[in-house]
């Protein structure tokens, strides 16, 4: 199934007590695809996958990928420190029907020939396309447009690429010069610069916008030639978007809030350590909203 559009970025749902809740899982699959999103991306940095032991984290694509049923692409989160497992991880997911996994190079590397191996090694082992993560403010990796463009041209499941290393826009036009039609380019940072991503020939993006409809409907009134009313309309929600884009576990409490308030799961629960929201935040996150009358 080919990626393009929103592929939104998933929370991980738990319950009060921290443990994860299978049925808001499921419901916010629905939640998902009711809201037009054209695939959903889990165990990412937004689902706090790294709070998630292993048999969770294979669970929790297993309850995704068969809420979802075939209905649209699921992409699975694969990364981690060391290479043999993130090829166990990603073979699991694509037993279980992933259409792409995502992989972020592993923490700290500074090596970028130890980092091409690193995917020249999963891609070997896997039959299905790989994501490549660029997200340098977890990772410490920085990845050049150059070196980005050239694990497309050279390994053979490298199809997709997620930029996060900002500013998006300008490294996105680098690496599609010079990927020469091997890659395909997402966006991320909460959406920041998705108008401007599209507009630099992106196939859309990735990220965990609690208001996916907004990101959607921008996305179909580009691609159907409508480029001034997709900014318009884009540039309207920019003051939720900026406001979710808190870095750290203060983010995801925020979407986690919202995705509560909308009926989407059940808590709000960020597992430990991580803080939930505060009054102050919420009151400020309430008084957006309405602002916006996206109650």
């Amino acid at each position: 199934m080919k990626i393009h559009g929103l592929c939104s970025i998933t929370i991980t749902p738990f319950d009060d007590k921290g443990k994860v809740d299978e049925q808001s899982i499921r419901d916010l699959t629905e939640f998902y695809i009711k809201a037009g999103v054209q695939g959903i991306t889990i165990n990412g940095i937004m689902g706090e996958v790294t709070k998630l032991s292993e048999s969770e984290r294979n669970r929790v694509a297993e309850v995704f990928i068969d809420q979802v049923n075939g209905r649209i692409p699921v992409v699975v989160g694969c990364s981690a420190q060391g290479t043999n497992i993130v090829i166990e991880l990603a073979k699991k997911a694509e037993s279980l029907g992933a259409a792409a996994v995502m992989v972020a190079p592993p923490a700290g590397l500074k090596n970028l020939d130890v980092v091409y191996q690193h995917y020249k090694l999963i891609s070997d082992e896997i039959g299905i396309p790989l994501v490549v993560q660029d997200e340098p403010v977890t990772t410490n990796v920085i990845m050049p447009a150059a070196f980005i463009a050239r694990l497309g041209r050279e390994i053979e499941n490298v199809k997709y690429v997620k930029l996060e290393e900002a500013p998006t826009t300008i490294k996105a036009t680098k690496v599609l010069e010079l990927a020469e039609g091997s890659v395909e380019l997402f966006g991320g940072l909460n959406g920041m610069y998705f108008f401007e991503e599209l507009d630099r020939g992106c196939s859309g993006i990735m990220t965990g916008f609690s208001y996916p409809e907004i990101l959607v409907e921008t996305y179909n009134l580009f691609t159907a030639g409508k480029r001034e009313e997709a900014r318009s309309y884009f540039y309207k929600y920019l003051p939720l978007i900026r406001f979710e884009a808190q870095l750290g576990m203060g983010g995801v409490a925020i979407r986690k809030e919202i995705y509560r308030l909308r009926g989407a799961v059940a808590s709000g629960h960020v597992r430990f350590p991580g803080a939930g929201i505060d009054e102050l935040t919420l009151k400020e996150l309430k008084e957006i909203i309405n602002y916006l009358d996206l109650n």
